[in-house]
């Protein structure tokens, strides 16, 4: 008999018994929706912690630090982060780009407003090129003749008004700061202070006062935090020039020094940020910069265990809408025992005409093959119903996850999935029961009424 024929067959079999079927085919609906919105929320919780991570940084970067040893009597000049070391760095396989960070705190002024430990970051133009500044700013011009700042957009909560004496945090009212107006920049704290607070004889002159233009601000208001929101960034070779001018030979707050106390004639970097091209291979590259003897981090470890505790909720909400679909094949197998126990004289029939074993085995297997597949494609159509329900009524996603954006996300490769899982499911359930028929008596099949 043709694959055609015993195709027809089953069709006209199922059409035959039209309610038992639907009843039939609705148990495969839930089940399989159950699986894919079961799937799609622990798929959805994965990508929206991702999601949250890549906002505060990249996740195929790491940190570079120096090596600290713990004993003051051993030298960590072989883990300084200088220009050789930035060079050997870029050189490593996979890596994309180096960015050297060079930090120091200042003192800012502009107006009544005044912040005492300002933090300010100078890196390469490559990191500079990847913030995002609110419309109408721009980044630091390195042809500049004075060093120019990008304000981090959560730096004005920094500010202490000097009439009051009062910070935001205290009354809630942000420094009315003009950016298209210079700030008054000291990056002597040391002389700052001891020219305000005298000890002894002491007698030392206030610091010179730079005044040095805010170019932008960091896009993102004064409520969204991202990685760039609590420092103001700059061209680390500007940085480095305005230092220079400011301390001339004397040490560079931040800067080692050797044993006799003098400054050394490079820059020490505080850290550097290594681009690599893929996230697959954060975890190699971390690991050779940690042989070369410095201190490298990452999102890697934060990352992994995060997918081992997702995988874990995927599996455990999988298991669950499984056990719908699990009722579902009990019901498949039912309906095709009973459909065996009503056709069993007309498969009698079929054997004493001479139809091959396999062919009564398989009209079964299609029967219940294609409960499986109607029931897995109307569940799909189902579950993107529950899914939008989920992501867009009631803040359903906010309460949830207390992140925004869609909790329940089915992929292309969940709809494969569930359409295969379902069909193998029905022609599971209807095994036995085409087993059953396959052995009948042809004999006592068309004796039975």
């Amino acid at each position: 008999m043709k694959f055609c024929d015993l195709l027809v067959m089953s069709l006209n079999n199922l059409r035959r018994r039209k309610l038992r079927t639907a009843l039939t085919v609705l148990g495969v609906i839930i089940g399989t929706a159950s699986i894919i919105v079961m799937v799609s929320l622990g798929i959805g919780l994965q990508e929206l912690n991702m999601e949250s991570l890549s906002s505060w940084t990249s996740l195929t970067e790491i940190t570079v630090r120096q090596n600290y040893s713990g004993d003051p009597s051993v030298s960590n000049e072989d883990s300084f982060i200088t220009d050789d070391v930035v060079e050997r760095l870029s050189k490593l396989d996979h890596v994309v780009s180096v960015s050297p960070i060079l930090r120091t705190f200042v003192i800012i002024r502009q107006g009544i407003y005044i912040c005492e430990y300002a933090s300010i970051e100078g890196i390469s133009r490559d990191a500079l090129e990847k913030i995002t500044l609110e419309e109408g700013g721009r980044l630091p011009d390195p042809n500049a003749q004075q060093m120019e700042m990008v304000f981090g957009n959560m730096v004005v909560q920094d500010f202490m008004n000097s009439k009051t004496k009062k910070y935001y945090y205290e009354t809630g009212e942000l420094a009315d700061l003009d950016m298209s107006q210079p700030f008054f920049v000291i990056f002597d704290q040391n002389a700052y202070y001891q020219s305000l607070y005298p000890s002894g004889d002491s007698d030392v002159k206030p610091p010179k006062k730079y005044m040095l233009n805010a170019v932008g601000v960091v896009a993102g208001g004064t409520n969204n935090y991202n990685s760039y929101s609590y420092s103001i960034y700059t061209d680390v070779e500007q940085l480095k020039t305005q230092l220079r001018k400011v301390f001339k030979k004397n040490p560079i707050p931040g800067q080692p020094t050797n044993s006799k106390g003098k400054p050394y004639s490079y820059f020490v970097y505080d850290s550097a940020e290594v681009q690599v091209d893929d996230m697959e291979n954060v975890k190699e590259v971390q690991q050779i910069i940690n042989d070369m003897g410095f201190q490298a981090s990452s999102m890697i470890e934060g990352i992994e265990n995060q997918q081992r505790q997702a995988g874990m909720i995927q599996a455990v909400l999988g298991g669950i809408g499984a056990v719908s679909l699990f009722v579902a094949a009990i019901g498949i197998a039912n309906t095709m025992m009973m459909s065996i126990y009503e056709r069993t004289k007309e498969i009698g029939v079929m054997k004493v005409l001479g139809c091959d074993m396999g062919s009564i085995r398989n009209m079964f297997l299609i029967e219940s093959g294609f409960i499986g597949l109607a029931g897995g494609v109307i569940g799909i159509g189902l579950s993107y119903g529950i899914s939008y329900l989920v992501n867009h009524i009631g803040g359903i996603s906010q309460a949830v996850s207390g992140m925004e954006g869609d909790i329940s996300r089915i992929p292309f490769w969940l709809v494969g999935l569930a359409i295969v899982f379902a069909v193998v499911v029905g022609m599971g359930a209807g095994f036995m029961p085409a087993m059953r028929a396959m052995r009948l008596s042809p004999l006592a099949a068309i004796r039975n009424e």
